[in-house]
């Protein structure tokens, strides 16, 4: 099990350290993370810096580059949190909020 298969992801600064820590798993350097997601490798250095404004739709495409996989849990964690409820399975929101290709 690799340290990343349940992290818990809650700022931007998570979701960069995720993505460089599988980037480097996979033996990818920055550049070549870039050129499989389409963007540049600044972007990829800003991402992996925490950038808090970056576009969810390619931040999406390079977590799809590396293979991970999100999903969404309720946290109980609240004085006040309802029971657990079931995870979200944000791969099958996403491929509802396509649009179909012509």
């Amino acid at each position: 099990m690799s340290p990343i298969d349940d992290m818990r992801v809650r700022t931007s600064k998570d979701l960069g350290a995720l993505i460089r820590q599988r980037r480097r798993e996979l033996g990818l350097n920055q550049q070549a993370l870039a050129e499989r997601v389409g963007v540049s490798r600044q972007w990829i250095v800003e991402v992996e810096q925490g950038k808090p404004r970056a576009e969810l739709a390619l931040v999406l495409r390079a977590l799809d580059v590396l293979g991970l996989r999100l999903t969404a849990q309720h946290d109980k964690s609240g004085p006040d949190a309802p029971m657990r409820t079931p995870g979200v399975d944000i791969d099958a929101v996403v491929r509802a909020a396509r649009k179909p290709r012509p």
